[in-house]
């Protein structure tokens, strides 16, 4: 005799799919179940969920949101000045190589637009700590390609991350777009910008890059190339400004030490970025 509690033999378990549901609410409930799922790993409630992309530097990670370039967001770099481009292109391929796991880097570069004097190479890559065989490389004809480009990518999930190249104009609508797309994949999209671009609305984090001389060694040679690097926006985080250094020996981020300026009084801090670019130029 069943007892007068007790589900029938053959009824379906509490939270399946029954009969009189449509495919279309299955469908539904499945997406739901694995969207929450999927959110708590990304979140970071599995310990080995990766959060973002970190520096590794705690001076600056306290800076940004959970300690790092959060996924699933739009990252603006863009460099002082003309001068300073290539500054700001190892700025970004140093953060690239820093996407964990073994998915591929995409890298999208207009053969007209910003990067047209880029020239990547192995031996180039390999000392920003970017393992080249991990690099998809794109090549676009024109900026629209570049989109297309762009948010095919990040949809078809298969990227660790996204790199890729904007010219002046963006407009709220198209901001809007990557950042969508860059959110509901769930990765990080390094957005390239000339100098005198227009900021993008929707960029979760902004940073201005310039060069600055590098250290060396006892016999002139480069050992820890330096940047200048200024966080002028992010969201849900403070803005910052340091002297970064990096190790193309151990692929680190340090910061460089204190610089001694007798121009500036004790105790004065360096000036910005802009200002110290446009005393260079001057």
């Amino acid at each position: 005799m069943t007892p007068p509690h007790a589900p029938p033999p053959h009824a379906p378990p509490p939270h399946a799919p029954t009969a009189s549901h449509t495919r279309d609410e299955t469908v539904r409930e499945l997406r739901r179940m694995l969207s929450r799922i999927e959110s708590l790993h990304i979140e970071g409630v599995d310990g080995d969920a990766p959060r973002g992309l970190s520096f590794g530097l705690p001076a600056l990670d306290t800076h940004l949101p959970r300690g790092a370039l959060c996924f699933g967001a739009m990252h603006e770099i863009a460099p002082e000045s003309e001068a300073d481009l290539p500054a700001a292109i190892g700025f970004l391929i140093s953060l690239l190589a820093r996407a964990p796991g073994a998915a591929p880097l995409l890298l999208i570069l207009e053969a007209r637009g910003i990067a047209r004097n880029a020239r990547l190479s192995g031996h180039g890559l390999n000392t920003l700590g970017l393992d080249p065989g991990r690099v998809v490389l794109v090549e676009t004809a024109n900026e629209k390609d570049t989109l297309w480009a762009t948010e095919e990518a990040l949809r078809s999930g298969v990227p660790a991350a996204v790199a890729t190249t904007l010219g002046v104009k963006l407009n709220l609508k198209t901001s809007q777009r990557l950042q969508v797309a860059a959110r509901e994949a769930r990765l990080p999209l390094l957005l390239l910008r000339p100098p005198a671009a227009e900021n993008a609305a929707t960029a979760t984090t902004r940073w201005r890059i310039a060069s600055s001389e590098a250290a060396r060694d006892r016999f002139g040679l480069t050992t820890r190339w330096r940047w200048r690097a200024a966080l002028e926006r992010c969201r849900n985080g403070r803005p910052g400004e340091w002297i970064l250094e990096f190790d193309h020996a151990t692929h680190r981020f340090s910061l460089a030490a204190a610089l001694a300026d007798p121009a500036l009084p004790e105790g004065r801090s360096a000036p910005p970025v802009r200002e110290q670019t446009a005393r260079r130029a001057g």
